[in-house]
């Protein structure tokens, strides 16, 4: 360990623990037992371990200071401004200032130096500030888990991310759809991980082909608006659309208004309808399934896979559907069905995570889960 500087999470893997025990270990903290306290000591000292400067300030005093971590794509994003409102409204029943992070992040010690821990929200494996974030040497708690390969997170709210996308596809599938597609957002954020995972999962239990079209993490609604016609135009039996990304829903409802597709009703007869265009296309060899972020492949003008293709009759049905709600979709016209992940609610819960944990109230580890709900309107025929 001589190339680089030794950190906690060296000295918690050669030790067997966790960084939050090496962490208390070493400070003479928390509820760690003696002989495991002895033989962290002992390994951070054949390692050579050597706490910053920043991490001995924090032992002496708090800040009195929270950091919060966004998504870069956060600031034109609904749903991430009411989740900082809520985290910043409960950090201050603690007495905690909530210091907004730049989205590329600083070295982990300069942070330590200014909070007393982090608050990292849908933190991405491939956003170069979340390592050093989460090894700054203070408590750490993340919005959804981190999938990447630094160390974890002291603590961590969560979400039920296939649940939510399973309760949207059942939803579809009663009112009537038999080709749901989804706008899956892009990335490697649990997140997006589990809405295209279960987007297949769920098809394959149900027999029902998920076609899948894969936008931008934070989409706009000219981009859905893009994705949607693309997707109508090479398969136009899908006869439902779920969208991911908030705020993209009205970009769905353009393109289906342009088609002349009629959202918010499927009937009986298109139901069968769709089911045997679904036959037909895998009878004459075409793609029943877009693959992710794919197109069917077409001819000339006018065939399934050209862009110049009819996306359905005229008068067609169309359910739509939205993965997060907000003023885009209680604002549309028809209003949208979504799945309403309460995120003040769920910046709050983030939090007092943290809150309990600087305060001992919570032993560090703790995972805790967030509820969502269901809010079914006209999109998908069934008015609020």
């Amino acid at each position: 360990m001589t190339s680089r500087t030794v950190t906690l999470l060296d000295v918690a893997r050669a030790a067997g623990v966790s960084k939050s025990t090496v962490s208390d270990a070493l400070q003479g903290s928390g509820r760690v037992a003696e002989a495991t306290r002895d033989r962290v000591r002992a390994v951070a000292e054949e390692l050579g371990y050597r706490p910053n400067s920043a991490a001995r300030r924090l032992r002496r005093a708090s800040t009195g200071a929270v950091g919060l971590h966004l998504p870069a794509t956060a600031t034109r994003l609904d749903y991430y401004m009411n989740l900082a409102f809520g985290a910043v409204e409960r950090a201050q029943e603690d007495g905690l200032d909530m210091v907004l992070l730049a989205p590329s992040g600083a070295a982990g010690g300069r942070i330590a130096s200014r909070v007393d821990g982090l608050l990292v929200i849908d933190p991405e494996p491939g956003d170069s500030a979340v390592p050093g974030l989460l090894d700054a040497g203070v408590p750490v708690v993340t919005g959804e888990r981190y999938l990447g390969p630094a160390t974890g997170p002291s603590g961590a709210v969560v979400c039920d991310n296939a649940a939510s996308l399973t309760a949207l596809l059942d939803h579809v599938t009663e009112r009537g759809a038999r080709r749901p597609a989804l706008l899956a957002p892009s990335g490697s954020s649990a997140w997006a991980t589990a809405l295209r995972a279960t987007a297949g999962s769920w098809g394959r239990a149900h027999g029902v082909a998920v076609t899948l079209r894969t936008v931008p993490f934070a989409a706009t609604p000219a981009e859905a608006e893009a994705a949607t016609r693309a997707l109508l135009a090479a398969d136009p039996a899908v006869d439902a659309v779920i969208c991911a990304p908030d705020g993209s829903a009205p970009g769905v409802l353009r393109a289906a208004a342009a088609l002349g597709r009629k959202v918010g009703t499927i009937s009986a007869r298109e139901a069968s309808e769709a089911r045997g265009a679904s036959g037909a296309s895998s009878r004459s060899g075409g793609s029943g399934r877009n693959g992710e972020g794919g197109r069917s492949e077409g001819g000339g003008p006018g065939s399934p896979g050209s862009p110049d293709a009819a996306a359905g009759p005229v008068g067609a049905g169309l359910l739509v559907a939205s993965c997060v709600d907000g003023t885009a979709t209680r604002g549309a016209e028809p209003p949208v069905t979504a799945v309403d992940l309460r995120p003040a609610a769920y910046g709050r819960a983030c939090a007092e995570l943290l809150c309990d944990i600087l305060a001992g109230r919570t032993a560090p580890d703790t995972v805790r889960r967030h509820s969502w709900s269901l809010e079914t309107r006209a999109s998908t025929g069934s008015p609020g």
